[in-house]
Parts: structure tokens; sequence; C-alpha cells
């Protein structure tokens, strides 16, 4: 089994920056789908950003240019550097990762962004 624990989360003033955390307890390496999920109240859970295992990667429209989703596999982490924030942003954002059919999700860590 795979554990997922974000960190990083926080407030943060429009046009800021956070880098969130997702400390995987299995190596990254073999998972063949990492990503950044985030909700907003009223609104459903959508993918922020993606890394496949051959490191393809993916950005939603609303971030593409702000965001940066990396990894660590030394130390078995994925990051989402977001940049220019906006208060749209405000969200719970969760870790996901998904290997031999199986989906992790970790316990979100919450992003404000507001003046």
């Amino acid at each position: 089994q795979v554990q997922l624990v974000e960190s990083g989360g926080g407030l943060v003033q429009p046009g800021g920056s956070l880098r969130l955390s997702c400390a995987a307890s299995g190596s990254i390496s073999t998972m063949g789908f990492m990503g950044w999920y985030r909700q907003a109240p009223g609104n459903q859970r959508e993918l922020v950003a993606s890394i496949t295992n051959s490191g393809t990667t993916y950005y939603t429209d609303a971030v593409k240019g702000r965001v940066t989703i990396f990894t660590d596999n030394a130390k078995n982490t994925v990051y989402l550097q977001m940049n220019i924030l906006k208060p749209e942003g405000t969200a719970v954002y969760y870790c996901h990762s998904a290997i031999d059919g199986l989906r992790f999700w970790g316990q979100g860590t919450q992003v404000t962004v507001s003046a």
C-alpha cells in the first residue's frame, strides 16, 4: 500500500508563490501516474497537474505557465510549484498516485489565496 502525505499549503497573497510537497511511502519511479488535484468549496475535484513515470506532464489551462510539477525520486516526493497565484486557486490540494490499477490519495492541504 502507498501512503501520501502533503505539505506546504497555507495562506498566500495574490501573485505569491507556494510549493506543495507530496511524500510517498513507496518509490515514485514505479508509479505510472502522479498528480495534484484541487477541490474548492462547491466545486468538483479537478486535476491541476500530473506527471507520468516517463516524464510526461499535464497542466490544466487555468494554471498553465504558472505551475510546475516535478519529482525528486531519491526522496520519493512530487512537488507542485505554484507561482502568480490567483484567488481562484483557493482550494484543498490533494496528491494522487496510481499504480497497478490502484489509486491512492493524500489527506489534502489547504491553499488560500487572499489579500
